[in-house]
């Protein structure tokens, strides 16, 4: 697999703390361009992110090459539906048949045998069904969905954030979640600050996980400040239904 960062919004941090301070100030975009330093940036960005001010990331978008990964990763990368994709067309381009193997099938040495030989029918009948003058739209149909493929990825700041914390999650397949951790790496690159509030950690927890959030670990703790539960046992009576 190969991530790459191929462009990025300029200077993409004053642009998201020119579009935060913009929002609350009177002064005009060229004043407020002209006032606002790196390091002004670097602060405002850190404060309205986590304030939730995350609109002002939707000014700054990154696009991505990324080769070698599997059509079904590409399946699920194409959910991602506040972004733009460019792909290898199947239909176009005749493949050059190569295939991604999971760590869990090249783990055994038997079902890797097994899974190459499946790979090697699958490009022996491509390469008849073109030979035999099958139009390329039809012969790809005997591709596998670990046929390698090439895509390009624009997503603004703010999907980028929500793609990573979905992506980069333990529970996410491993081959999406690989791609995800290196065009975070990428991006921390370009914007540190941006997205330094992002993990690619083992740990990550992110929005209502069932394997993660303490809701679903049994770790989640009620802590009632204000007496609610005896207020409502003392008017309702302890063994009342709600």
């Amino acid at each position: 697999m190969n991530v790459s960062l191929l462009t990025c919004t300029p200077d993409p941090e004053r642009v998201v703390a020119l579009a935060a301070r913009l929002c609350y100030s009177p002064a005009s975009i060229g004043e407020l361009r002209e006032e606002i330093s790196r390091r002004d940036a670097r602060n405002l960005v850190r404060r309205v992110l986590s304030m939730g001010h995350a609109s002002v990331l939707e000014h700054v978008t990154l696009t991505y090459g990324v080769e070698g990964i599997s059509r079904a990763a590409s399946h699920q990368l194409v959910r991602h539906r506040i972004a733009s994709y460019s792909q290898q067309s199947q239909r176009y381009v005749a493949a050059k048949f190569g295939y991604v193997t999971p760590p869990t099938v090249a783990a055994s040495p038997d079902l890797l045998a097994g899974y190459e030989r499946h790979m090697a029918a699958c490009s022996r009948l491509y390469a008849k069904l073109m030979k035999a003058g099958v139009p390329p739209e039809d012969a790809r149909f005997a591709l596998p969905n670990a046929t390698e493929t090439k895509i390009l990825i624009t997503m603004n700041a703010r999907e980028l954030h929500h793609f990573f914390a979905l992506r980069t999650c333990r529970r996410a397949q491993w081959e999406i979640r690989g791609m995800a951790k290196r065009m975070l790496s990428a991006a921390r690159e370009r914007a540190p600050n941006a997205f330094e509030t992002m993990s690619v950690s083992e740990e990550i927890k992110v929005a209502i996980c069932s394997n993660c959030h303490p809701f679903f670990t049994g770790k989640q703790k009620l802590i009632d400040t204000a007496g609610r539960i005896e207020k409502f046992e003392k008017k309702y009576g302890k063994g009342a239904k709600a």
